[in-house]
């Protein structure tokens, strides 16, 4: 849709609220757009065979004309994995990124084989002008070297973006840049969208040094051991600590899983981490001894097919477990894959190793990307804004993060709970929520196929894999209106056959009852035959099963079958 009103500012989201995913939103004043982020999320696990959730487009495709660049915050996955695909439907005359991030969103371009000649680099002292907008950059503090929030001057005020952030006192990487924050804070800002993933966690988020101090200790303890950390890929902090740990105790690192080996590449080249003389491979690690060799992998979330999972299976290739090896998770659960985590513990433990993880160690051997509540309070006094839209969040972290500017002072009517598809207008300093609203739905990535899988094909899946399928093979002559032998049932996943003779039988004689009843109306179609089969069979196996199997009919015309075989004939003679 073409959103109306020419002299209003917009800030239209298309994704990244009620859900910690997919970030995307946009400005547009007049004929200019700029997009801010382009994430997915991941699929929970009742989107059977969805590789990828991505923000709807509908809106940019349809205003394609204004867009003048795409801005990233820093290289996670809900900020920029939804690139790829953004590509291949819109045009994007620039995008600017930070060096790190843009060094992931290349290699993600070449993986696709996807040309695209206008991305760049930026940093906090990079400017940006169009003719309405006028945008800025500082420095913030991430789990993810680069990350930046955004300072956007429009004509009708001001808008600043936090990205994801925390405030960390003692960090592995640079400062955050309180000092710029507070000087863009008293030029005055109309309008902050800042981060709201840890709004629920009271105080202030641990710093990196714990987690670094806590990791030594682990090295100190196990001089004699060989150490399996697995952590995010994309925490780059952690792992050039683990590479400097590794140093000091003078062992080789070999590096397990495509993403962790990716990030370590980048940041290798982009200086973000020293040693790479450090970096050996399976076979090399395999002929050092216990102590001289510390393996970095991915699967902490117990993902099925990471390395640390087929570690713990005792399938991976080049790696075997050894008794006396010390397992380290430096992560947190994300919600929904404890139950994953727990099992890939359960394996590891049957294997005889020692395993540490944040809820069993003592020490905090994980930390946080995102800021606690102290943290969030801190973001808005430094910039002081007129008003405050919660984003990044499921709605209680979005609705407690509203309630942590009220208690900065920030009046109630001047913040924001919207959701995906909702717009603000905003008119000399005065923000309002638009009646307006453009498509915030999600779009589904199934192998190469965009958003051609919907709702009811989930649901279709859903029911196949928890209540099976049952296929009625029926073959009749239509033009006779004669059922010429009694219908066929398959099934898939509803019941096992053998040990349920008799209700396949009953199954088949009601199929029977229902066409040929059918059949005695001259008028009625195959079509009509088939719904007529799958509503009196589900209300039937309901009953009897208490399942709802999905119910496939098949109707084979044979009449029509070999006037096409004789034709087949003929035009082969």
């Amino acid at each position: 849709m073409r959103i109306n009103k020419p002299t209003e500012t917009k800030i239209i989201v298309l994704g990244g609220l009620g859900e910690v995913g997919k970030n995307m939103y946009c400005l547009m004043h007049e004929n200019e757009i700029i997009i801010i982020d382009a994430g997915i999320s991941f699929p929970e696990g009742e989107l059977l065979g969805i590789d990828y959730v991505l923000p709807d487009y509908t809106f940019l495709k349809e205003n394609q004309e204004k867009i003048k660049a795409l801005i990233i915050t820093h290289g996670h996955e809900d900020h920029i994995g939804a690139i790829p695909f953004l590509l291949q439907t819109i045009e994007i005359p620039a995008i600017y990124a930070p060096n790190q991030a843009k060094e992931l969103i290349a290699l993600k371009l070449q993986d696709r084989n996807i040309r695209y000649d206008h991305l760049y680099a930026y940093n906090d002292q990079t400017k940006l002008k169009y003719k309405y907008f006028e945008i800025e950059f500082f420095r913030t503090t991430h789990s993810i070297p680069d990350s930046h929030g955004i300072y956007l001057k429009t004509p009708n005020g001001t808008v600043v973006t936090t990205g994801d952030f925390k405030f960390d006192f003692t960090p592995i990487g640079p400062m955050a840049d309180l000092h710029k924050m507070a000087e863009l804070g008293k030029r005055g800002v109309d309008l902050l969208i800042s981060d709201s993933t840890n709004a629920l966690n009271e105080g202030i988020s641990a710093s990196e040094s714990k987690v670094d101090s806590a990791l030594t200790d682990i090295f100190d303890q196990y001089t004699n051991n060989r150490i399996i950390i697995a952590t995010f890929a994309s925490n780059i902090y952690r792992l050039k600590h683990i590479v400097e740990t590794c140093y000091k105790h003078n062992r080789k690192i070999c590096v397990f899983g495509r993403s962790m080996e990716n990030n370590i590449q980048i940041s290798i080249n982009g200086g973000y981490i020293d040693h790479k003389e450090l970096f050996i491979n399976a076979d090399e690690a395999n002929h050092l001894k216990p102590k001289e060799v510390t393996i970095l992998c991915t699967g902490s979330q117990g993902e099925p097919l990471a390395a640390l999972s087929r570690i713990a299976e005792g399938t991976h290739k080049q790696i075997s477990l050894r008794p006396d090896d010390i397992v380290v998770f430096s992560s947190s659960p994300i919600p929904g894959n404890a139950l994953a985590i727990s099992r890939t513990i359960n394996k590891l433990y049957l294997k005889g190793v020692k395993v540490f993880t944040n809820s069993t160690s003592d020490a905090d051997l994980h930390t946080s990307g995102h800021a606690n509540e102290e943290e969030l309070k801190l973001m808005i006094r430094l910039f002081m804004p007129k008003y405050v839209m919660p984003f990044h969040g499921d709605y209680r972290m979005l609705k407690k993060h509203a309630n942590i500017a009220i208690e900065c002072g920030v009046p109630k009517e001047n913040t924001f709970v919207i959701e995906n598809g909702e717009i603000l207008e905003m008119k000399n300093h005065v923000i309002t929520k638009s009646k307006e609203r453009v498509p915030g739905e999600d779009i589904y990535v199934d192998g190469n196929r965009i958003g051609e899988i919907g709702s009811v094909v989930i649901r279709d899946r859903k029911i196949m894999s928890n209540d099976g399928i049952l296929v009625v093979i029926a073959n009749i002559d239509v033009e006779k209106r004669k059922l010429l032998i009694k219908p066929n049932i398959t099934t898939r996943g509803f019941i096992l056959v053998n040990e349920n003779e008799e209700l396949i039988k009953e199954i088949e004689i009601l199929s029977e009852k229902i066409i040929l009843d059918r059949l005695q109306n001259s008028k009625e179609s195959t079509n009509e035959i088939k719904v007529k089969i799958i509503s009196e069979l589900i209300t039937y196996i309901e009953k009897k099963t208490g399942r709802r199997p999905i119910i496939l009919p098949v109707i084979i015309d044979v009449k029509k079958n070999e006037v096409k075989n004789e034709t087949k004939k003929e035009c082969s003679v």
